[in-house]
């Protein structure tokens, strides 16, 4: 038998593979494979009943709603601070960037506590907009803030890459021979960071729709208002109802899935897009 085997090119292959599915199995698959078995469990009819009540329906508004708004804003803003970090000199640009990963270092509820003491009605700024009749703190707006400070760094170091990969010298051919800023933005730049661009926006979405820290101590979780699904779910453990707590989060694991397999669609156009455009 040993003269039919073949030498593995990669020494230890084997060895490494057989660790690396008893590692994910044990960390990653069999806990999701209890989830959907404890959800299977429940009747169609009950399971339905669950996801789609009144106060679910409302959280999955909140959850999904506020973090397209995030990553939204992200996207915009994130480039903007990618485009100075990447294009400019100044000082105190590296201490810019490195606080850029602050909201990864930072324990999430210490971000919630923090946005709430300088939102709230006699926060730093919150006591200037109250007399506008804007109320950040307990209400959607506070949510969105939120998941806009955790998502931030996401498109941020997406971005930044590709735009040092933009090739300058195509910049200032086209500069020469006549182009606008905005002609060079929208035929070079903008083309380029497209696909970077679209990836960090996926990557904000997602991390946003699971964030559960630093919301729940700046939307005031007021049922049917500001309460989001993974509040939900812990409410739902809370009263001991398991069956309730797992058809929630198989939904929201099957919007893991959804989003996951878009940010995997989403980088593997962007690969094709970068070799058609070096080619």
């Amino acid at each position: 038998m040993s003269a039919f085997r073949q030498p593995s090119v990669l020494p230890g292959f084997g060895l490494t593979l057989g660790f690396a599915t008893f590692f994910l199995s044990a960390i990653v698959l069999l806990p999701l494979a209890a989830l959907v078995l404890k959800t299977a469990s429940m009747s169609w009819a009950d399971f339905v009943a669950v996801v789609s009540s009144p106060r679910a329906l409302a959280s999955y508004r909140l959850s999904f709603g506020a973090s397209l708004v995030a990553a939204l804003i992200n996207t915009v803003f994130g480039f903007i601070v990618a485009w100075t970090l990447v294009r400019y000199e100044f000082p105190g640009r590296k201490v810019l960037d490195a606080m850029i990963d602050m909201p990864f270092a930072l324990p999430t509820a210490v971000s919630g506590i923090a946005l709430t003491a300088v939102f709230a009605q006699n926060g730093w700024i919150g006591q200037y907009l109250e007399p506008w009749g804007i109320k950040v703190a307990y209400t959607w707006l506070g949510v969105t803030l939120a998941l806009t400070l955790i998502g931030l760094p996401f498109v941020v170091r997406s971005v930044q890459p590709s735009l040092l990969e933009v090739q300058r010298d195509l910049e200032d051919a086209a500069e020469t021979l006549g182009a606008t800023p905005i002609y060079i933005f929208r035929r070079i730049i903008f083309p380029t960071v497209l696909p970077a661009l679209a990836s960090g926006f996926t990557l904000a979405f997602a991390r946003a729709v699971g964030e559960y820290g630093s919301v729940i101590f700046i939307a005031g979780n007021l049922p049917m208002k500001t309460e989001i699904t993974p509040l939900l779910i812990v409410i739902k453990l809370e009263e001991f109802d398991y069956n309730g707590a797992a058809a929630l989060g198989f939904v929201m694991l099957a919007m893991s899935f959804l989003m996951l397999l878009s940010i995997n669609l989403v980088q593997a156009w962007g690969r094709r897009h970068i070799v058609a455009a070096r080619r």
